[in-house]
């Protein structure tokens, strides 16, 4: 895989986390408005908050695998083959 082609992917990766992030916000933002109207409705939605708060989680995970990814890079000319495995594994769970 070129030098470019592994630039887009990581672009395209940050792009995604940033999307989910900011739809996964947008929801449960909207989700916490609804509850505060009626607290009765905790019992039903508080697994989808669960959810919300699990994307987020995982995006911030995600976002450190590829922050150490890139600074593991920066510090030496190229990435090992472990790096690239870890960084397509990371893709491919967005999927």
């Amino acid at each position: 895989m070129s030098k470019d082609n592994l630039e887009d992917l990581f672009d395209e990766a940050l792009k995604n986390i940033r999307d989910d992030r900011t739809m996964t916000s947008t929801l449960l933002i909207d989700l916490v408005q609804v509850l505060k109207t009626d607290p009765s409705k905790h019992q039903h939605t508080g697994q989808v908050a669960a959810k919300y708060l699990e994307t987020l989680q995982r995006s911030n995970e995600q976002l450190v695998k590829i922050t150490s990814i890139l600074h593991k890079k920066s510090a030496v000319a190229g990435l090992t083959q472990k790096d690239r495995d870890e960084l397509f594994d990371l893709i491919d769970e967005d999927k």
